[in-house]
């Protein structure tokens, strides 16, 4: 399959995928995306361990320090050592000298370039840094490069453009490895952040995607962050993650999404043609604890598009596709996400039936697709080795 004249065999054959191929029985009319809306009260971020380094932010904000905390408060799966939080204790680099006005968004470009641990020191109050050009993670300044908003920090995109940019195949990030698609290094966390107003539109680097976070290569995970309002295109195929596009993970090991929250109030979804808060190609994803609600997935035409359509519209919360790879979902919320077409919560297809969807002590419920789901699995379309593994959950229209 070709799409923007780029071979999307190709791609997904670099990141151990394979093309996709997902049925498209019937659609609805497309969805507009919800517009900005004021944020309740103030609420700390659920599941985060605390790390140590100077924090702060910089202005006002109507989004840091209010809206929905950080994870799902019922959710207890148990975290993984490689899913931890990061020691930020030692910085690299400190965003900001203890004032607001020190911490601006081109401080925050150039702490990233650097690389390294990152974290922030811009006064005592939470609020928020306007991102006005994409943080470029540059592939030789890891091994691992740790962003730690201490719970204070939001990085705003001001609806215009990407937040965050990682892409060991990409030449003008240094190339470090003869097989870029494959390599251990960098590996990008981000935790105790919000993200939000992030913009990929007409980006096109691997098929776009990744309004708020794009991360190709090394390894990826996001901890007790939230993610709010962020987009990509509109319409097309395969393209996804208004919140976070992860490729070419190191040896096929999971992205981590570990206490997040997407959206969680109406009004604060992130919005893309596919996967309103996660997307990926051939890419596990393990997820844990974390909330999904008022994502929509708005393209219009399936994957691949029928006639005289562009495209798009599956999985409101999660898109995933390939060949061999598992999404699991643990101690999750996932409510009240929309697509147009299949997977109100999640599109999951394994195009050679090999790989896996795993739920475990999650609640699925409200998640409408509007054009086609799996039978006995409300808001979800699967195709892969088997049903879907679910237990200790609960999965309602």
């Amino acid at each position: 399959m070709w799409v923007g004249g780029l071979s999307l065999a190709l791609l997904v054959g670099a990141c151990g995928g394979s093309a996709p191929s997902s049925p498209s029985p019937g659609t609805a009319g497309g969805q507009g995306s919800a517009g900005a809306q004021g944020l309740a009260g103030a609420q700390g971020s659920a599941g985060a361990q605390g790390s140590a380094g100077a924090q702060g932010s910089a202005g006002s904000s109507p989004i840091q320090g209010a809206g929905p905390a950080a994870g799902n408060p019922n959710g207890h799966c148990a975290v993984p050592a490689e899913a931890q939080l990061e020691d930020s204790s030692h910085p690299t680099t400190v965003v900001g000298n203890g004032t607001p006005a020190s911490c601006t968004g081109a401080a925050f470009v150039d702490a990233v370039a650097k690389g390294g641990t990152i974290t922030f020191n811009c006064g005592s109050e939470p609020a928020t840094i306007a991102v006005t050009a994409t943080a470029k993670i540059f592939n030789d300044t890891g091994p691992k490069i740790v962003i730690d908003g201490g719970g204070k920090i939001t990085l705003d995109g001001g609806g215009k453009v990407r937040i965050l940019y990682m892409n060991t195949c990409d030449s003008q990030q240094r190339f470090t490895s003869t097989h870029c698609q494959d390599q251990d290094t960098p590996q990008l966390t981000v935790q105790n952040l919000t993200f939000a107003n992030g913009n990929s539109k007409g980006e096109t680097t691997d098929l776009g995607g990744g309004g708020a976070i794009f991360a190709r290569g090394g390894r990826f995970k996001a901890i007790a962050s939230r993610f709010f309002r962020n987009v990509c295109d509109d319409t097309g195929p395969d393209l996804g993650g208004a919140a976070i596009r992860v490729l070419s993970q190191s040896m096929n090991k999971p992205a981590y999404i570990v206490g997040c929250t997407f959206g969680g109030a109406d009004g604060l979804g992130n919005v893309c043609s596919n996967g309103g808060g996660l997307s990926s190609i051939g890419v596990s994803y393990t997820v844990l604890n974390s909330l999904f609600s008022y994502n929509k997935a708005i393209g219009l035409g399936g994957n691949p598009a029928r006639t005289g359509t562009p495209g798009g519209g599956s999985g409101g919360a999660i898109y995933n596709d390939g060949n061999t790879f598992t999404l699991t979902v643990c101690g999750s919320d996932i409510n009240h996400n929309t697509a147009v077409e299949g997977g109100g919560a999640i599109f999951y297809v394994s195009n050679d039936r090999s790989g896996s969807l795993v739920i475990q002590d999650s609640t699925l419920t409200a998640n409408p697709s509007a054009g086609f789901e799996t039978a006995g699995f409300p808001g979800i379309f699967v195709l892969a080795k088997g049903d879907p593994q679910v237990t200790g959950s609960t999965i309602t229209k």
